[in-house]
């Protein structure tokens, strides 16, 4: 019996040990939170020719793709005039990408092609070699490939059948880097921004990076303001800058956030926080409907009297008032409550929009309602 009992305790310490492992971590990792200033990515944007399309290319009065296909043609020693170029099987395109930090010369990046002209379909095409440039104008990448549309177009005329959008393609790993990113290399100090400027989550993520970092009397970390932190990389790191910011990523916060209700009126589709609050109220919710419905009979005379045909409008009105439905909610409900109550009494999606808005205009609702 002493045996047993000794096991049983055994098993129930190895269960609440592996509990505790498996448990999950409080807070969100400040790699969701923020991003490090200067480490981000660059759009890139350029223009190109597709070519190999089965006739669905550009028409005759889209001008630029046929001047772009002479250029490429003579620039390979071809001398053809103007006249003589059909563009039917090309397509011009804007190509677009998007470059990450401190990639090298060589890196492969996906782009998309996005067709500018009438071409009705890029299935099938393959990306003539165009640059791309960023914002300051320079070129960072070369792109070249074929072109996948993830969609066709069948049929003719009338008697056609589409799927997805055709007009729009991606090259996969089409692109080809030819100039480093440029980012901004981590220095003696990192600065943080928030995704979602906050004072108490800025505060506590200055607190966190502190508790672990902080020499005695004195701070590593400071929250600057409400979207900027701050932080100091110590002695220790100061060869390791890049094992540092790993670290630093891996700390978890807890994020504080704006009570907030967002609904949308037009699809019917409510998104609340746990952290809504409702004050004291009742409510009291009733549809009124008012149909004004006009008829019109026709007043035929008697045979062979002098009476004319006539049309008699005959306008009927009527009122539908449902009875009213109440609820009290009391100290410290919820959104949540609210909702579940309304829809204990029968209460449409739309109906609880407006009881929110209702309710914020009371001046009941601790959130801000934002609706789409």
């Amino acid at each position: 019996m002493k045996l047993l009992t000794r096991l049983v305790a055994v098993w129930i310490a190895s269960s609440l040990a592996a509990s505790a492992l498996i448990a999950p971590v409080g807070g969100t990792r400040l790699k969701e939170l923020a991003a490090l200033e200067g480490v981000r990515d660059n759009q890139l944007i350029g223009y190109g020719l597709v070519v190999g399309l089965a006739g669905t290319g550009d028409r005759r009065q889209t001008v630029f793709s046929a001047q772009s296909l002479i250029n490429i043609i003579e620039r390979m020693g071809v001398s053809v005039p103007s006249s003589a170029v059909r563009v039917n099987n090309v397509a011009a395109v804007l190509v677009t990408g998007t470059l990450p930090p401190f990639a090298r010369a060589g890196t492969r990046l996906d782009v998309t092609a996005a067709a500018i002209g009438d071409a009705s379909n890029l299935q099938g095409g393959l990306l003539v070699m165009m640059s791309l440039r960023g914002a300051d104008g320079q070129v960072y990448a070369v792109a070249q490939g074929a072109v996948v549309t993830g969609g066709f177009v069948a049929g003719k005329a009338g008697n056609s059948q589409t799927v997805n959008h055709p007009t729009v393609g991606r090259v996969p790993g089409g692109a080809i880097v030819e100039r480093a990113a440029p980012s901004v290399m981590p220095g003696k100090e990192l600065r943080f921004q928030l995704q979602h400027a906050d004072f108490a989550t800025a505060a506590r993520i200055a607190e966190a990076v502190n508790k672990k970092y902080s020499n005695p009397g004195k701070a590593v970390a400071r929250a600057e303001n409400s979207a900027l932190v701050s932080v100091e990389v110590p002695v220790a790191y100061a060869s390791r800058t890049t094992e540092f910011i790993a670290e630093l990523e891996s700390l978890r916060v807890e994020a504080d956030r704006t009570a907030r209700v967002v609904v949308n009126e037009r699809t019917g589709t409510i998104v609340m926080g746990k952290e809504v609050r409702i004050r004291p109220v009742a409510v009291m919710h009733g549809n009124l409907t008012v149909e004004v419905q006009t008829s019109f009979a026709v007043s035929q005379p008697p045979p062979l009297s002098t009476g004319t045909t006539q049309v008699v409008p005959q306008v009927g009105v009527a009122v539908k008032e449902e009875k009213a439905r109440n609820l009290v909610l009391k100290e410290g409900a919820t959104v949540e409550d609210l909702v579940r109550a309304l829809s204990a009494i029968g209460a449409t999606a739309r109906d609880v929009i407006a009881i929110l808005q209702s309710l914020q205009v009371a001046g009941a609702l601790d959130a801000e309602l934002e609706v789409l």
